[in-house]
Protein backbone atom coordinates (compact mmCIF):
# COMPACT_ATOMS: atom_id res chain seq x y z
CA UNK A 1 0.00 0.00 0.00
CA UNK A 2 1.34 3.25 -1.30
CA UNK A 3 1.97 6.12 1.42
CA UNK A 4 -0.62 9.36 1.02
CA UNK A 5 0.96 12.32 -1.08
CA UNK A 6 1.19 14.81 1.97
CA UNK A 7 -2.05 17.67 1.13
CA UNK A 8 -4.04 14.92 -0.07
CA UNK A 9 -6.43 15.61 2.43
CA UNK A 10 -6.31 19.48 2.87
CA UNK A 11 -6.73 19.04 -1.43
CA UNK A 12 -10.06 16.54 -0.89
CA UNK A 13 -11.37 19.28 1.66
CA UNK A 14 -10.88 21.57 -0.38
CA UNK A 15 -12.22 20.19 -3.25
CA UNK A 16 -15.48 19.21 -0.97
CA UNK A 17 -16.00 23.10 0.72
CA UNK A 18 -15.85 24.31 -3.05
CA UNK A 19 -18.37 22.07 -4.17
CA UNK A 20 -20.30 23.08 -1.44
CA UNK A 21 -20.10 26.87 -1.79
CA UNK A 22 -20.69 26.54 -5.57
CA UNK A 23 -23.81 24.55 -5.11
CA UNK A 24 -24.97 27.30 -2.38
CA UNK A 25 -24.92 30.62 -4.94
CA UNK A 26 -26.38 28.19 -8.12
CA UNK A 27 -29.18 27.09 -5.87
CA UNK A 28 -29.97 30.48 -4.80
CA UNK A 29 -30.22 32.13 -8.21
CA UNK A 30 -32.05 29.08 -9.56
CA UNK A 31 -34.32 29.48 -6.99
CA UNK A 32 -35.45 33.46 -7.48
CA UNK A 33 -35.50 31.96 -11.12
CA UNK A 34 -37.88 29.12 -10.21
CA UNK A 35 -40.19 31.97 -8.23
CA UNK A 36 -40.17 34.09 -11.72
CA UNK A 37 -41.21 31.82 -14.13
CA UNK A 38 -44.22 31.43 -11.65
CA UNK A 39 -43.44 28.20 -9.23
CA UNK A 40 -45.58 28.50 -6.35
CA UNK A 41 -44.17 28.70 -2.85
CA UNK A 42 -42.14 25.82 -1.07
CA UNK A 43 -42.00 24.19 -4.69
CA UNK A 44 -39.43 26.90 -5.61
CA UNK A 45 -37.03 25.15 -2.77
CA UNK A 46 -37.14 22.06 -5.10
CA UNK A 47 -36.39 23.73 -8.54
CA UNK A 48 -32.90 23.63 -8.32
CA UNK A 49 -32.28 20.68 -7.43
CA UNK A 50 -33.75 19.63 -10.75
CA UNK A 51 -30.81 20.98 -12.85
CA UNK A 52 -28.00 20.61 -10.53
CA UNK A 53 -29.13 17.21 -8.92
CA UNK A 54 -29.55 15.71 -12.39
CA UNK A 55 -25.81 16.81 -12.92
CA UNK A 56 -24.72 14.95 -9.78
CA UNK A 57 -26.72 12.37 -11.00
CA UNK A 58 -25.65 12.07 -14.21
CA UNK A 59 -21.46 11.79 -12.74
CA UNK A 60 -22.23 8.93 -11.05
CA UNK A 61 -24.07 7.21 -13.37
CA UNK A 62 -20.89 7.66 -15.81
CA UNK A 63 -18.96 5.83 -12.96
CA UNK A 64 -21.58 3.35 -13.16
CA UNK A 65 -21.11 2.91 -16.71
CA UNK A 66 -17.93 3.21 -17.17
CA UNK A 67 -17.61 -0.26 -18.52
CA UNK A 68 -20.70 0.16 -20.97
CA UNK A 69 -20.91 0.81 -25.16
CA UNK A 70 -19.38 4.27 -26.03
CA UNK A 71 -22.80 5.05 -27.51
CA UNK A 72 -24.39 5.11 -23.99
CA UNK A 73 -21.73 6.90 -22.22
CA UNK A 74 -21.90 9.67 -25.20
CA UNK A 75 -25.78 9.93 -24.35
CA UNK A 76 -25.05 10.39 -20.20
CA UNK A 77 -22.04 12.79 -21.55
CA UNK A 78 -24.58 14.77 -23.48
CA UNK A 79 -27.57 14.71 -20.71
CA UNK A 80 -25.21 16.10 -18.05
CA UNK A 81 -23.51 18.41 -20.26
CA UNK A 82 -26.83 19.84 -21.32
CA UNK A 83 -27.94 19.71 -17.70
CA UNK A 84 -24.54 21.73 -17.24
CA UNK A 85 -25.35 24.10 -19.88
CA UNK A 86 -28.68 24.96 -18.71
CA UNK A 87 -27.63 25.32 -15.20
CA UNK A 88 -24.71 27.89 -16.41
CA UNK A 89 -27.54 29.50 -18.55
CA UNK A 90 -29.70 30.11 -15.99
CA UNK A 91 -27.80 31.39 -13.37
CA UNK A 92 -26.10 34.37 -16.05
CA UNK A 93 -29.37 34.91 -17.47
CA UNK A 94 -30.37 35.48 -13.17
CA UNK A 95 -27.35 37.83 -13.33
CA UNK A 96 -27.87 39.83 -16.34
CA UNK A 97 -31.84 40.17 -16.08
CA UNK A 98 -31.52 41.70 -11.85
CA UNK A 99 -28.91 43.94 -13.34
CA UNK A 100 -30.90 45.09 -16.04
CA UNK A 101 -34.20 45.79 -13.26
CA UNK A 102 -34.96 49.03 -11.85
CA UNK A 103 -32.38 50.02 -9.34
CA UNK A 104 -33.88 49.15 -5.58
CA UNK A 105 -36.29 46.75 -7.64
CA UNK A 106 -35.97 43.23 -6.39
CA UNK A 107 -38.46 41.86 -9.06
CA UNK A 108 -37.09 39.54 -11.97
CA UNK A 109 -39.06 40.32 -14.91
CA UNK A 110 -38.36 37.42 -17.98
CA UNK A 111 -39.59 37.02 -21.30
CA UNK A 112 -42.34 34.58 -22.70
CA UNK A 113 -39.06 31.89 -24.33
CA UNK A 114 -37.55 32.44 -21.14
CA UNK A 115 -40.34 31.86 -19.00
CA UNK A 116 -41.74 28.79 -21.50
CA UNK A 117 -37.60 27.23 -21.43
CA UNK A 118 -37.01 27.09 -17.61
CA UNK A 119 -41.12 25.91 -17.24
CA UNK A 120 -39.95 22.49 -19.78
CA UNK A 121 -36.99 21.61 -17.49
CA UNK A 122 -39.00 19.66 -14.81
CA UNK A 123 -40.42 17.30 -17.27
CA UNK A 124 -37.34 17.20 -19.22
CA UNK A 125 -35.19 16.05 -16.44
CA UNK A 126 -38.11 13.64 -15.29
CA UNK A 127 -37.46 11.77 -18.46
CA UNK A 128 -33.70 11.82 -18.32
CA UNK A 129 -33.64 9.99 -14.58
CA UNK A 130 -36.01 7.41 -15.71
CA UNK A 131 -33.95 6.89 -19.14
CA UNK A 132 -30.83 7.13 -16.92
CA UNK A 133 -32.34 4.64 -14.18
CA UNK A 134 -33.14 2.11 -17.89
CA UNK A 135 -29.51 2.58 -18.52
CA UNK A 136 -28.48 1.88 -15.12
CA UNK A 137 -30.44 -1.04 -14.67
CA UNK A 138 -29.80 -2.88 -18.42
CA UNK A 139 -26.03 -2.66 -17.91
CA UNK A 140 -26.32 -4.02 -14.29
CA UNK A 141 -27.71 -7.62 -15.95
CA UNK A 142 -25.40 -9.29 -18.06
CA UNK A 143 -23.18 -8.81 -14.96
CA UNK A 144 -25.91 -10.54 -12.96
CA UNK A 145 -26.55 -12.87 -15.61
CA UNK A 146 -23.13 -13.74 -16.27
CA UNK A 147 -22.38 -14.31 -12.72
CA UNK A 148 -25.17 -16.83 -12.30
CA UNK A 149 -24.16 -18.40 -15.52
CA UNK A 150 -20.56 -18.92 -14.13
CA UNK A 151 -21.71 -20.52 -10.80
CA UNK A 152 -24.27 -22.91 -13.42
CA UNK A 153 -21.23 -23.84 -15.50
CA UNK A 154 -19.01 -24.51 -12.11
CA UNK A 155 -21.58 -26.85 -10.69
CA UNK A 156 -22.53 -28.68 -14.03
CA UNK A 157 -18.39 -29.54 -14.30
CA UNK A 158 -18.52 -30.72 -10.88
CA UNK A 159 -21.08 -32.72 -11.51
CA UNK A 160 -19.80 -33.95 -14.64
CA UNK A 161 -16.72 -34.44 -12.67
CA UNK A 162 -17.99 -36.27 -10.18
CA UNK A 163 -20.38 -38.74 -12.60
CA UNK A 164 -16.63 -39.57 -14.60
CA UNK A 165 -14.94 -40.76 -11.68
CA UNK A 166 -17.47 -42.31 -9.93
CA UNK A 167 -17.86 -40.32 -7.02
CA UNK A 168 -20.67 -38.85 -5.83
CA UNK A 169 -20.84 -35.37 -3.54
CA UNK A 170 -20.40 -35.40 -0.05
CA UNK A 171 -23.82 -34.78 0.60
CA UNK A 172 -25.26 -37.84 -1.24
CA UNK A 173 -22.16 -39.96 0.10
CA UNK A 174 -23.31 -43.57 2.46
CA UNK A 175 -21.98 -43.50 5.47
CA UNK A 176 -19.35 -46.03 5.55
CA UNK A 177 -19.55 -49.72 6.96
CA UNK A 178 -18.09 -51.14 9.67
CA UNK A 179 -15.41 -53.24 8.50
CA UNK A 180 -15.79 -57.04 9.08
CA UNK A 181 -14.09 -58.62 12.38
CA UNK A 182 -14.30 -62.10 11.61
CA UNK A 183 -14.21 -64.26 8.13
CA UNK A 184 -14.52 -68.31 7.90
CA UNK A 185 -11.35 -69.84 6.80
CA UNK A 186 -12.39 -72.99 4.33
CA UNK A 187 -9.01 -73.85 3.81
CA UNK A 188 -9.10 -77.95 3.58
CA UNK A 189 -8.51 -80.19 7.50
CA UNK A 190 -9.44 -76.85 8.60
CA UNK A 191 -12.53 -76.40 10.67
CA UNK A 192 -12.18 -73.33 13.11
CA UNK A 193 -13.05 -69.83 11.93
CA UNK A 194 -9.81 -67.91 12.35
CA UNK A 195 -10.04 -64.06 12.62
CA UNK A 196 -8.31 -62.22 9.92
CA UNK A 197 -5.37 -60.31 10.73
CA UNK A 198 -5.31 -56.55 10.08
CA UNK A 199 -3.52 -55.46 7.07
CA UNK A 200 -0.80 -53.13 7.06
CA UNK A 201 -0.77 -49.30 6.11
CA UNK A 202 1.82 -48.22 4.13
CA UNK A 203 3.16 -46.22 6.39
CA UNK A 204 3.39 -49.19 9.29
CA UNK A 205 5.30 -51.21 6.34
CA UNK A 206 7.50 -48.31 5.62
CA UNK A 207 8.35 -47.75 9.47
CA UNK A 208 8.25 -51.45 10.31
CA UNK A 209 10.89 -52.31 7.53
CA UNK A 210 13.87 -54.56 8.82
CA UNK A 211 17.23 -52.08 8.28
CA UNK A 212 19.70 -54.00 6.08
CA UNK A 213 22.85 -52.31 7.68
CA UNK A 214 23.77 -51.31 11.09
CA UNK A 215 24.34 -47.40 11.86
CA UNK A 216 27.88 -48.36 11.85
CA UNK A 217 27.84 -49.54 8.38
CA UNK A 218 25.93 -46.86 6.82
CA UNK A 219 28.42 -44.22 9.01
CA UNK A 220 31.18 -46.19 7.12
CA UNK A 221 29.27 -46.24 3.80
CA UNK A 222 28.67 -42.12 4.44
CA UNK A 223 32.31 -41.51 4.97
CA UNK A 224 32.91 -42.23 1.34
CA UNK A 225 30.28 -40.57 -0.29
CA UNK A 226 31.48 -37.18 -1.85
CA UNK A 227 30.93 -33.46 0.12
CA UNK A 228 28.48 -31.57 -0.95
CA UNK A 229 28.81 -27.79 -0.80
CA UNK A 230 31.38 -26.26 1.46
CA UNK A 231 32.63 -29.18 2.57
CA UNK A 232 29.65 -30.02 3.98
CA UNK A 233 28.24 -33.99 4.54
CA UNK A 234 25.35 -34.12 1.36
CA UNK A 235 22.09 -35.87 2.36
CA UNK A 236 21.84 -36.82 -0.99
CA UNK A 237 25.30 -38.42 -1.42
CA UNK A 238 25.25 -40.20 1.53
CA UNK A 239 22.20 -41.96 0.65
CA UNK A 240 22.98 -42.71 -2.94
CA UNK A 241 26.17 -44.15 -1.55
CA UNK A 242 24.32 -46.27 0.82
CA UNK A 243 21.72 -47.31 -1.94
CA UNK A 244 24.49 -48.17 -4.13
CA UNK A 245 25.74 -50.66 -2.02
CA UNK A 246 22.59 -52.67 -1.91
CA UNK A 247 21.37 -51.10 1.50
CA UNK A 248 17.82 -49.56 1.88
CA UNK A 249 17.55 -46.99 4.31
CA UNK A 250 14.79 -45.03 5.62
CA UNK A 251 14.26 -40.92 6.02
CA UNK A 252 14.64 -41.22 9.76
CA UNK A 253 18.09 -43.42 9.72
CA UNK A 254 19.25 -41.23 7.11
CA UNK A 255 18.85 -38.17 8.67
CA UNK A 256 20.46 -39.68 11.64
CA UNK A 257 23.34 -40.76 10.26
CA UNK A 258 23.81 -37.62 7.96
CA UNK A 259 23.79 -35.94 11.44
CA UNK A 260 26.60 -38.46 13.26
CA UNK A 261 28.42 -38.05 10.18
CA UNK A 262 28.24 -33.93 10.31
CA UNK A 263 29.11 -33.90 13.96
CA UNK A 264 32.59 -35.83 12.97
CA UNK A 265 33.02 -33.96 10.52
CA UNK A 266 32.88 -31.00 12.33
CA UNK A 267 34.93 -32.58 15.25
CA UNK A 268 37.75 -33.23 12.69
CA UNK A 269 37.64 -29.53 11.19
CA UNK A 270 38.26 -28.61 15.28
CA UNK A 271 41.05 -30.65 15.77
CA UNK A 272 43.01 -29.69 12.66
CA UNK A 273 41.99 -26.19 13.60
CA UNK A 274 43.51 -26.37 17.16
CA UNK A 275 46.35 -28.43 16.30
CA UNK A 276 47.73 -25.93 13.70
CA UNK A 277 46.74 -23.31 16.24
Amino acid sequence: MTAAIPGTAAIRAGIGLLGAIGFALSYDALRQMAAAVHIRGPLTYAFPLVIDGFIAIGIGALLILRAASPHARLYVWALVGLATATSIWANALHAIRLNQAPRHSSTLLLDDVTVGVLSAIPPLALAGAVHLYLLVHRHNQPERHNRHNSAGKATATFDRQSSSTGHQPARSAPSSPAPAAHTADTAAGDGTNDPVAPQPTAKARSQGRPATASMDELLAIGRTAPRGRGGRISRRNVEAAIRAAGHSIGKDRLTEATRALQDEADRHEAEHAYADA
